[in-house]
C-alpha cells in the first residue's frame, strides 16, 4: 500500500467537509474547496479524520491513491491555514509595488509589468523588493508565483530578477574569470 494515501487526513476544528457524488469539499476559514475524486478511488470521512481508500493494486489506482490524498490534504490545510510563497527582486532600479489590485513591477524593460490579481490569491508587497503571493488553493499560488518570476526570470552572472526566497542561484564566473 501507498505510505501517503495510507496515512488519514486530520480535520481540524472549524473546517467542515462533504462528500457527494464523487465530489470533495472542503470548507473553512479562507474560503471553499472543491475537488473531483477519480471513481476507483473512495473518500470516507470517519470522525475527524479523512480517509481514502483504493480498490486493488493496480498501477494506476496505487498512483491514484497518493495523488488524492495529497491534493485533499493540500486542501484542508489551505482552508485553514493557507499557503503563501515570498519572492525577492534582485537588480539596480528593480522595484515593486501595489496599486490596488495591481502588481506593478519595474524590472528594467522600457515600460512597467503590470499583473493584476487573480480570484482566490492575493499579493502583499512589504516593500520595494519583496512580493509575498498567499491563498487557500496550493496550485493557484503556486502558479501565480512562477508567472509573476516568469516576468524577469534570475540571470546567472548578477543574480539580476525575480526569485523564490528559498531558491539558491548557481552563480557563474564571466568570460574573463577563465583568462590567466
Amino acid at each position: 500500500m501507498s505510505r501517503v494515501g495510507r496515512k488519514p487526513i486530520s480535520v481540524p476544528a472549524g473546517v467542515e467537509v462533504k462528500i457527494a457524488d464523487g465530489t470533495v469539499t472542503v470548507k473553512g476559514k479562507n474560503g471553499t474547496l472543491t475537488q473531483n475524486v477519480h471513481p476507483n478511488i473512495g473518500v470516507n470521512l470517519d470522525g475527524s479524520a479523512l480517509l481514502v481508500t483504493r480498490p486493488n493494486d493496480e498501477k494506476e489506482n496505487r498512483a491514484l491513491h497518493g495523488l488524492t490524498r495529497s491534493l485533499l490534504a493540500n486542501m484542508v490545510t489551505g482552508v485553514s491555514e493557507g499557503f503563501k510563497k515570498e519572492l525577492d527582486v534582485n537588480g539596480v532600479g528593480y522595484r515593486v509595488a501595489k496599486q490596488g489590485k495591481d502588481l506593478v513591477m519595474n524590472l528594467g524593460y522600457s515600460h512597467q509589468v503590470i499583473m493584476s490579481e487573480i480570484p482566490g490569491v492575493s499579493i502583499e508587497v512589504p516593500g520595494p523588493n519583496k512580493i509575498i503571493i498567499s491563498g487557500a488553493d496550493k496550485q493557484l499560488v503556486g502558479e501565480f508565483a512562477a508567472k509573476v518570476r516568469e516576468k524577469r526570470p534570475p540571470e546567472p552572472y548578477k543574480g539580476k530578477g525575480i526569485k523564490y526566497s528559498t531558491e539558491v542561484i548557481r552563480r557563474k564566473e564571466g568570460k574573463t574569470g577563465g583568462k590567466k
